[in-house]
């Protein structure tokens, strides 16, 4: 069975800057995969080559066994991609827009039984007959993803889908493409909610500088990088200055140590013994998927350990 997706050797430069470096990726039919990394990562560039809307400066990209340069018409036929973006024509209602996009790749009035199934799947039935322009931001949202799904592929890029939304729309999209990947559409989701990640994703690559970081399945991924934390709440005294190297956030006199060996909650024990600071609360928390996200490439956007001490 061909990949549903498979990058060989894929670089992309913009001048000297080197967006991708490298990429080897493949993706088998049915999986629903995660592309996670920080912004700037190379996520965009790597979907947009996948779409056809920019072209490596070497190596190669299909889908379904079509290269996304020499088989074009074909290799789009079989993806539909989610953008970040809120790009619509504001002159169709939503129907009207779905039927377009499904004229485009050659699906005419046979395919509406697929298009009255989107617009339930999305919550979407009652809006059918609505003006784009007259939806709400999460109605708004809710019809892209549609119009992504509109000619059926079976491929489905999801970038950045549930950015902005309310909670009842994330659940309800999220049930819906679960559906999708269990009737064998094959899903690829990129997002900073890594909770989503974790909960939906079979297997996960992580990017970092135009490269993959880490390729594995969401249980290894966990089991391999990222260790325990201990929630400590101190009842508002400080944190003894021997901690302060696995310290990995805190406020209020409530902290988290990141721990690599179980040993060092020991450890932890005896500087709060020494340093006479009684416990209020301890916890032990199994690591998740944002705890090897931040392992493996890190964040700007954290606060820095001396703001977390002086809080």
């Amino acid at each position: 069975m061909k990949p549903a997706i498979q990058f060989n050797r894929v670089h992309k430069h913009f001048g000297e800057l080197q967006a991708l470096n490298g990429i080897d990726l493949t993706i088998p039919q049915g999986e629903f995969f995660g592309l996670l990394g920080p912004n700037g990562a190379g996520k965009s560039t790597l979907i947009n080559i996948l779409a056809g809307l920019l072209k490596p400066t070497y190596g190669s990209a299909s889908v379904m066994g079509y290269d996304v340069v020499n088989d074009y018409q074909a290799a789009r036929m079989a993806l539909g991609v989610v953008p970040q973006e809120l790009v619509f024509d504001p002159f169709f209602n939503v129907r009207e827009m779905l039927r377009f996009q499904a004229g485009y790749f050659g699906r005419g009035r046979e395919n509406d039984a697929w298009v009255d199934e989107i617009l339930e799947g999305l919550g979407l039935t009652d809006k059918a007959h609505t003006n784009m322009r007259k939806l709400s931001g999460g109605m708004k949202r809710r019809a892209l993803i549609a119009q992504a799904l509109a000619h059926k592929p079976p491929v489905i890029v999801l970038d950045e889908p549930t950015a902005g939304v309310d909670v009842e729309l994330r659940q309800m999209l999220w049930e819906f493409i679960k559906k999708l990947n269990r009737d064998g559409h094959t899903i690829v989701l990129t997002t900073h909610y890594l909770e989503e990640a974790e909960t939906l994703c079979s297997r996960v690559a992580m990017m970092k500088q135009g490269e993959i970081v880490a390729l594995d399945s969401t249980a290894n991924l966990l089991n391999k990088y990222a260790g325990k934390n201990l929630r400590l709440d101190l009842g508002g005294a400080p944190l003894p200055a021997p901690l302060f190297s696995m310290l990995k956030s805190g406020e209020h006199g409530v902290y988290m140590l990141a721990l690599s060996h179980l040993s060092q909650v020991e450890f932890a024990l005896s500087e709060l013994r020494k340093a006479n600071v009684q416990i209020d609360d301890m916890q032990l928390i199994e690591p998740d998927l944002e705890d090897v996200f931040m392992s493996l490439v890190g964040s700007a956007s954290h606060r820095n350990t001396d703001s977390i001490l002086q809080s």
